[in-house]
Order: structure tokens, then sequence, then C-alpha cells
């Protein structure tokens, strides 16, 4: 039987993902670490992740060290990537985790980058192989789903990625954390989505002290609603 297809991310109250994108290159370079841009983005970034980093979870698979919170947020964390047996991402994502990521990326898992770039598999230690899929994201998924077997595919991102399953029809369950924090502008997770296209029906919620957990099964709307 095969496995859903299914996308996890935090978002803040107002419906960002994401910080104003800046250069890959200026967050990751020893120069853009003094660029107002990219202090704004990576103060952005750590508030509305915030709840991630003190997970027990989260610090073993990033090799951050030992330790760590216990309970609903470790949890849920730990249970996502438990269920994922393959990953699918867009380019921008790939192209500043190739830069951020430790040397044993954090999937150990087959992930597929949808991308218009050529390139031969990428193997890094700890079992995640990089492949690079250049005739659009029906073909990824399908690639991924054969990979994946009957455990579930997860749309890692970033947002357009996310976006396109989603107005293709092809998620059929996702999860938002969300996270007390305010963002103003940035890139928004439901940005460029058919709303008649889609129709939601909330199924679980989870709240710790730190965010909120809603997750949702994707159906297609019934005629005229």
């Amino acid at each position: 039987m095969a496995g859903k297809v299914f996308f996890s991310v935090t978002m803040s109250l107002d419906g960002f993902i994401a910080p104003e994108p800046v250069p890959v290159e200026d967050v990751f370079s020893p120069g853009g670490q003094n660029d107002p841009r990219v202090q704004r983005w990576m103060t952005k970034w750590s508030e509305l992740q915030a709840w991630a980093f003190p997970q027990r979870w989260f610090r073993e698979n990033l090799k951050l060290g030992e330790g760590g919170e216990e309970g609903l947020d470790n949890d849920i964390a730990r249970a996502t990537y438990e269920r994922t047996g393959v990953s699918v991402m867009g380019k921008h994502m790939f192209d500043a985790g190739e830069r951020a990521w430790p040397e044993e990326a954090p999937f150990h898992t087959p992930v597929f980058v949808v991308t218009h770039t050529r390139r031969d598999p990428w193997e890094r230690p700890g079992g995640t192989t990089f492949h690079f899929v250049n005739d659009g994201i029906s073909s990824a998924l399908d690639q991924a789903r054969e990979a994946a077997g009957d455990r579930d595919v997860r749309i890692a991102g970033g947002a357009e990625t996310i976006q396109e399953y989603l107005d293709s029809g092809l998620i059929d369950e996702f999860s938002i954390t969300l996270a007390p924090v305010l963002f103003g502008t940035g890139i928004r997770l439901f940005d460029r989505l058919d709303p008649a296209r889609l129709a939601l029906d909330q199924t679980r919620t989870d709240a710790s002290s730190r965010v909120t957990h809603l997750t949702y099964t994707v159906r297609k709307p019934t005629r005229g609603g």
C-alpha cells in the first residue's frame, strides 16, 4: 500500500514560513554575517524555529549534542521524521541546505530535488542521497513514491514547491506548527494557491507551551463549494 504525500512546516501567526528572501551566498558567507539584511533574516528565522532548537530529537539528528527537551513537541518532530521514507524539495531549498547542512545531511533517506540543473546523484554520509529531477514535480513524486515503498513522501519545501504540489492536487495531508511570532512581510505559504481547488478537514490539534500543531487532510471540494 502506497504511503501518503504530506508536508510539515512552521508558520508565523500572520502566515509566513520564511522571512523576506536574501541571497543564499550572503547568508552563508563570512562577509554576509555583518549585512543588516542577513542579520534581520537570521533573527526572524531563529524566532520562527525557536520551538525546535531545544528538542532532544532535533539536537540528536543535527549532531548538536546530547540532551534536550522531551514532550509533545519532541514527539511530533520525531514522528514526522520517522514516517518519512523519501523527501522532495525545490532547488532554492537545496541550494541553501547544501551550504547549511552538516556533512551528514539530516534526511537519512533519498531526496529528490526538482531543478533544471543537471547533476549526478550526490551521496552523503548517513544514508542521504540527493537525486536531481529535471522533468517536473510529477516525475519527482513518481520517483519518490517508488523509492519510498509503503512509507510516506514528505514535500520538504520551499514554499513555491509546496504550493505547486498543493495546486496540482498531489498532497494528501499537511501539518502546520503555528509559532507565536509576527513577521509582517516574508514568504507566505498559501500565496499563489487557487482556493477553489482545495478543501480541508482539520483532523488534529496539539498545543504545547511553545507552539500549536495543526493537521489537515486535503480533499477535492464538492461542486459549488
